[in-house]
């Protein structure tokens, strides 16, 4: 059996923020969510998430969490006194319980499933008391160093030593700890109550147990960047850019083309599929789904959407929404509030749709805005229509049939139905419903009176400026 505590304690004052550290959002997950994502794959029986600067704000994000079906249980760590400290809150907890605990640090967000699945099975085939995740830095400075023989199959932790204690042949060692542990928890429980806080900085250090626990062995990850620890915003950064070089280089392999992989952004819940093309300056974010032949971009931005096969989004924003297969959108439109089109539309430059389903091959191609509408199927709307849905209480319906086709500069006042085949004459007002083919024209008659000036128009001749 495994159980996993981790550790989200800390207020991260270096990040400059009142939202505890943990908190912070990696893409559209937080970091300690990430975290809670490396697990995927490994059979856990309990998880324990030790928490403490604004532990009520952590319990609320992580409330509807699940591992393997199971809710995340909290342990609060009241004073933050070290990792040793942290790791102690879960002595009681897990009093019965018998298997590996595997511990982590709920500011490490990169860590693949891979390596935590790998790091377990080596720890089980070596019958290990302990065990630690390591890595090989080129530049290990700072860090404390792990002594290990190498000359077994696996590699025998001996000690660990910190950086400013290292002798300067010691700090030729490349390997440092990543603070990720594997412990036999029977093992653990039985010394982790007698830790010492005989340091600096008075404080308990989980490394310490390992001078008592035999065997213990270390795992190396293949990848370094796998353990960077966000402490700031500059690193928080750097992980963004780890995690969407990840995601691009994932969709690239399966047959997506990006052209500008540097200026793009996908959010790792986006699904796409080969011959999806992703246009510089375009951001795919949430529960997207693109099918294949459309182009997205450039300068376009969908999130949470559906995009249908061979559609375009050009210089336009997609929220919430579906497109169709083989419409175009854009340049310059907005579609939000679960609006829908249908198969071969067009959606044109200044265009807003919102809440609003359009029929296949319908189009509205400039400067018009639909809310809350209906519209059949092989439609015009022309430039500059309005539904006038909103009474400044309610919002309300418009209905429009097949094969209609609306004036410049229209406005439909909701609620209203328009039928088939029906003519808007431009510049009409429209507030009655209007039957299948018809004609409405509803705007005030011109009226030209030649020869017509002001009564009292002011002159226009300039003063002399001579007194008189």
């Amino acid at each position: 059996m495994v159980a996993v505590a981790i550790l989200a304690a800390g207020k991260g004052t270096r990040m400059k923020s009142d939202l505890p550290k943990v908190l912070h959002s990696l893409g559209s997950k937080t970091l300690v969510e990430r975290v809670l994502d490396s697990l995927d794959g490994i059979n856990v029986e309990r998880c324990l998430v030790v928490v403490g600067h604004q532990a009520d704000l952590v319990r609320s994000r992580l409330a509807d969490v699940t591992i393997n079906g199971k809710s995340l249980e909290f342990v609060e760590q009241t004073e933050q006194l070290g990792t040793g400290h942290a790791v102690q809150q879960v002595l009681e907890p897990l009093k019965d319980f018998e298997g590996d605990l595997l511990v982590l640090n709920g500011d490490v967000p990169l860590l693949r499933p891979s390596t935590l699945q790998s790091m377990l099975s080596s720890h089980r085939d070596a019958a290990s008391a302990a065990t630690l995740l390591t890595a090989q830095l080129s530049d290990p400075t700072g860090y404390g160093r792990v002594f290990c023989d190498e000359s077994g199959d696996q590699l025998a932790v001996q000690e660990i030593i910190e950086h400013r204690d290292c002798s300067p042949e010691q700090r030729n060692n490349n390997r440092i700890n990543a603070g990720i542990y594997c412990f036999r928890w029977a093992d653990l429980s039985a010394i982790l109550p007698n830790l010492s806080n005989d340091n600096d900085q008075q404080e308990y250090y989980l490394t310490d147990v390992l001078a008592q626990l035999r065997p213990a062995i270390a795992v190396d990850v293949e990848d370094p960047q796998e353990i960077w620890g966000i402490n700031d915003r500059v690193q928080l950064s750097a992980a963004y850019q780890v995690l969407q070089q990840r995601i691009k280089e994932k969709w690239m392999r399966v047959g997506v083309t990006i052209l500008d992989p540097a200026s793009v952004t996908i959010d790792d819940a986006v699904e796409l599929v080969a011959d999806v093309v992703i246009e510089p300056q375009t951001h795919l974010r949430g529960a997207t789904k693109i099918a294949a032949g459309a182009i997205i971009g450039p300068g376009s931005t969908v999130e949470n959407a559906v995009i249908g096969a061979d559609a375009k989004v050009l210089h336009s924003v997609v929220m919430d929404s579906e497109v169709g297969p083989s419409t175009r959108v854009g340049p310059f439109a907005h579609l939000r509030g679960n609006a829908v089109t249908g198969e071969g539309c067009r959606i044109g430059n200044f265009v807003e749709l919102k809440k609003t389903t359009l029929g296949d091959r319908t189009n509205v191609s400039h400067l018009s805005y639909l809310g809350d509408a209906t519209v059949g199927n092989r439609s015009n709307i022309g430039a500059g229509t309005i539904t006038a849905n909103y009474d400044g209480v309610n919002k309300h319906k418009t209905v429009i049939g097949d094969r209609t086709k609306t004036g410049s500069n229209s406005v439909l006042v909701a609620p209203i139905t328009l039928g088939d085949d029906v003519t808007v004459g431009a510049g009409s007002t429209i507030t009655k419903n209007v039957q299948d083919d018809a004609l409405v024209v509803a705007r005030s008659r011109q009226m030209i009176k030649p020869g017509w000036r002001l009564k009292s128009r002011p002159s226009t001749e300039k003063p002399s400026g001579k007194s008189q």
